[in-house]
Parts: structure tokens; C-alpha cells; sequence
């Protein structure tokens, strides 16, 4: 496949939908471009931010963008795995048992403060996430081609909280940090919510289909076909064997990171309009495929150190080929 060769569906594909979402969320463009990054590499995202940045915003727009289902999950302490995966209900007029589907039969869930939620129902979600299907009573259903999760936390907020193991955050694809925006898009956030009187309670309906689930496969088709240097994939695969030596960390990067980081970049030229990857595309993605799968020393930490700038420190101390 060549750079021509790619269909103006595929080009435009992320064009159209960050332009569409970016009515809406001011001030966040490179989460949403890594929000696409993941959906179109066939990845799951953690959003990590304060309340009230625009993360479920962001999850429920996007569905209505692409014409996709939509499902939201407000975690619980109490919440149990039935809960999410539906359940079997006995028919009194049929003598049948009849299946309920859950929450996560749709093509985009929103599973918000995962960290709320008891082990077991973290253990469940962990199985749609990986295997793209679910268990129940002894009979495995699968979930919908384009399931995505998209997991929300608060940084700030640890009360009540059970924070995810490794396992599970390492089937994130990205982990997308979302901060404040910058006082001119929060000033034009406000003029946007003004404008729309009413309709700034739920501001996502707004938002016009400009895609559907049939362009996103064939955007998640194409990406399988970008290529990859020997020499780039050898970059990628430096990073990952250098933080596993890195002092400030005491966990580096798995094996599985190296596929992701691979998957992503590809996903990022692919929206960029080329067919083959970069050592630039593997650079700017690096740090959302990484953040939450390595972890720092003690020491690193009480020095202020972040999981970001062991990363930045990584980059540049691999080389770049040319």
C-alpha cells in the first residue's frame, strides 16, 4: 500500500470526527487525537483527570460522531460483575431462561472511576477487555466487533478507591492525561455552552454522525496495513529494553508495551495521511503508551519525579534513526 492508495474515507476519517468533537471540547486537541489514536489501533483507554475536564463529554461524543452504541457504567464499591455483563432471566410464561445483555454490549462504554469498583468486577471487565467477550453461567458471548473501553479516574480523589493492578492497566492501550485548558478555549467553552441555551445540559447532542461503524472498520483495516521499518522498529524496541534499565524506575516496559507502542504508532501515521511510520510517530505517542505500565522508584518519587519525565529522559537517550 502506498500514500496514494489510501481511500479519502480513510484520510478523513479522523479529520472530520476531531474537527466535529472539537465543537464542543475546547482546548483538548491531543486527547482527542489519542482518543482516535486508540479507537482506530482497536484499543482501550484509561482518561485521567479532575472532575469536570470533559472526560464523559469526550466518550459520549465521540459515539454519537461515529453513529456507534453507547453505554455508561458508574462504578460502585457495590457494583457486581453481573451488573456489567448482563444476566440470565428466567421466563415464567416459556419455562425459558432468556439472556439480559449488559452494559458492555455496546460499541463504546464508558466505565467511569473504574478504580470504584470491588477486584471481582474488575476481573470481569478485564475479560471483555482482553478476550472481547464475556462468561456467564458457563456460556462465553462475544461482545460487539468495535467494543471499546473508554475508563475514567480521578487523580485527586482516593477515598473508597481500589487502585487497578498492573494486569489490568496494562491492557490499557493509552492512558490520556487531560489538564485544564488554556483560558482562551475555556473562554470559548463558555461562549459554546452559552449559545446552546438548553441544549448545554447535554451538549453531546450537538454532535453530528460525520462516520460510521463501516468507516471505522475500514480505518482499523487500513491501519493493519501501514508498514514499519526494520529501522524504526528497532527504535521502538530500544525504548522499551532501555526502560527496563532506567534507575528511576522499578518496573519498566513489558512486552506487551512493545506490541502497543507498535499498534499505536501505526494507528497515528495512519491518521497523519502515510502509510508507513515514523521514529516521529513513535516519539509522540511513547509517552501515552507507557506512563501507566512503568513505575518509579521511591526515590524518583520523593525527588518529584513523574512517570512523564522518566519518559522524556528515556527518549532522549535513544538514539534517533535517521
Amino acid at each position: 500500500m502506498s500514500e496514494t492508495n489510501l481511500t479519502p474515507d480513510t484520510l478523513n476519517f479522523g479529520r472530520a470526527v476531531q474537527s466535529e468533537l472539537e465543537r464542543v471540547i475546547h482546548g483538548q486537541p491531543a486527547a482527542i487525537q489519542n482518543l482516535l489514536v486508540a479507537l482506530t489501533a482497536g484499543g482501550h483507554v484509561l482518561l485521567e483527570g479532575v472532575p469536570g475536564v470533559a472526560k464523559t463529554l469526550l466518550a459520549r461524543s465521540l459515539a454519537a460522531a461515529l453513529r456507534c452504541t453507547f453505554a455508561r457504567i458508574q462504578f460502585t464499591p457495590d457494583l457486581m460483575p453481573s451488573d456489567i455483563t448482563g444476566v440470565n432471566v428466567f421466563n415464567a410464561a416459556t419455562g425459558n431462561f432468556s439472556f439480559r445483555p449488559g452494559p458492555l454490549f455496546a460499541d463504546i462504554v464508558l466505565a467511569d472511576e473504574i478504580n470504584r469498583a470491588p477486584a471481582k468486577t474488575q476481573s470481569a471487565l478485564l475479560e471483555a477487555m482482553q478476550e472481547y467477550q464475556v462468561s456467564i453461567d458457563g456460556e462465553t458471548r462475544p461482545l460487539p466487533p468495535g467494543f471499546t473501553v473508554v475508563a475514567t479516574q480521578n487523580p485527586i480523589e482516593y477515598e473508597g478507591t481500589y487502585p487497578l493492578p498492573e494486569a489490568q492497566l496494562d491492557r490499557f492501550l493509552l492512558k490520556i492525561v487531560i489538564d485544564y485548558p488554556g483560558e482562551n478555549d475555556e473562554r470559548a467553552m463558555l461562549k459554546t455552552m452559552q449559545s446552546l441555551g438548553e441544549r448545554a445540559a447535554k451538549p453531546h447532542g450537538v454532535i453530528q454522525p460525520v462516520a460510521g461503524p463501516e468507516q471505522l472498520a475500514q480505518t482499523r483495516a487500513q491501519m493493519h496495513a501501514v508498514r514499519v521499518d526494520d529501522a524504526v522498529l528497532d527504535y521502538g524496541l530500544r525504548i522499551i529494553r532501555q526502560s527496563r534499565s532506567l534507575p528511576s524506575l522499578t518496573l519498566g516496559a513489558s512486552p506487551r508495551a512493545a506490541l502497543m507502542l507498535l499498534q499505536a504508532a501505526k494507528a497515528l501515521a495512519l491518521l497523519r495521511g502515510r502509510d508507513y511510520v515514523t521514529p516521529d510517530e513513535i516519539q509522540v505517542i511513547a509517552p501515552p503508551v507507557l506512563r501507566h505500565r512503568v513505575r518509579l522508584t521511591p526515590e524518583a518519587e520523593i525527588e518529584g519525579l513523574s512517570a512523564d519525565s522518566c519518559i522524556q529522559s528515556l527518549l532522549s537517550q535513544v538514539d534517533i534513526p535517521r
